[in-house]
This record gives structure tokens, C-alpha cells and sequence, in this order.
């Protein structure tokens, strides 16, 4: 990988879509040396993909979360068993690993605090190997670069 993948993967991580031409502008690049080498870093893996970006306030999310959460047991097995607990919640939009005092951190995105309470009670306290649940909670986000 050199300057110009460097030049361009910054870009597609900066705007996400955009056209093949603009690209090769602001890379200076021709659009048929910028579409080669975007194939080819789609193909190696280094771009596994492109994602919207959803206004969440126009979806009805109104509250967000991280979430860190300490198990009862450090066996793979507890772990396995909160991973799959958690897999399928949709509310859960980001789930992981971490080191430390406790051993995941959960982004959760609901309507509002009664969903999230639900959320709360229903699906982290009914996992048997949850020993803690600390919830912060989101006010404001001034630099997201996920979006």
C-alpha cells in the first residue's frame, strides 16, 4: 500500500460514498487508476465494506448508552453464553471485548430511558453470569467518526 491507497482510503473513510470521478479529484488521480485501485483494496479486504450513516433522532432514538459489564465467571464459557445473550438484541449496536475491571462494553441505542430500563432489566439482568452492569449514558457527542 502506498501514498495515493493512503490518499484514498482517507477519503472514502472521510465521505463514504462517492463518485468514482470526484475521487480521482481529490486523490489526483485519472478515475481509471482510482477505480483500479479501489478494486484492488476491495479485494485484498482492506475495504470490507460501506455503511449509511442514519440520522438516529429521525429514527426515534433518543437515548444511548455504553455499557460496561463485569461477569460472574471469566471462563469462555460465560463469555460465550453473554455474547450469545446479547447477539440478536438490537438495541445493542456495538459489543466488546475488553481488558480491565470488567470484561465487555456495550453501545445501546433506544427510544428513550424506559426502553433502555426494559432493556436493563430484561435482557442484562436475566444473564446468569452478569455480576455488574455500569451505564453511561451519552449527553452529547462532539466528535463521532463513525459518521
Amino acid at each position: 500500500m502506498d501514498n495515493l491507497d493512503e490518499r484514498i482510503l482517507l477519503e472514502l473513510k472521510r465521505v463514504g460514498k462517492v463518485a468514482n470521478v470526484e475521487l480521482a479529484a481529490q486523490v489526483g488521480l485519472s478515475p481509471s487508476a482510482t477505480l483500479r485501485r479501489v478494486q484492488d483494496l476491495e479485494r485484498r479486504g482492506v475495504i470490507k465494506g460501506y455503511k449509511v450513516v442514519l440520522d438516529n433522532g429521525l429514527l426515534g432514538v433518543g437515548f444511548i448508552a455504553y455499557v460496561s459489564i463485569g461477569l460472574s465467571s471469566h471462563s469462555k464459557t460465560a463469555q460465550q453464553d453473554f455474547e450469545d445473550h446479547v447477539a440478536f438484541v438490537n438495541e445493542v449496536v456495538e459489543c466488546h471485548n475488553i481488558t480491565g475491571a470488567n470484561e465487555y462494553l456495550l453501545r445501546i441505542e433506544t427510544t428513550d430511558l424506559a426502553a433502555y430500563k426494559r432493556i436493563h432489566a430484561d435482557v442484562l439482568g436475566e444473564c446468569e453470569f452478569v455480576k455488574s452492569i455500569t451505564t453511561m449514558v451519552v449527553m452529547d457527542s462532539p466528535k463521532d467518526q463513525r459518521q
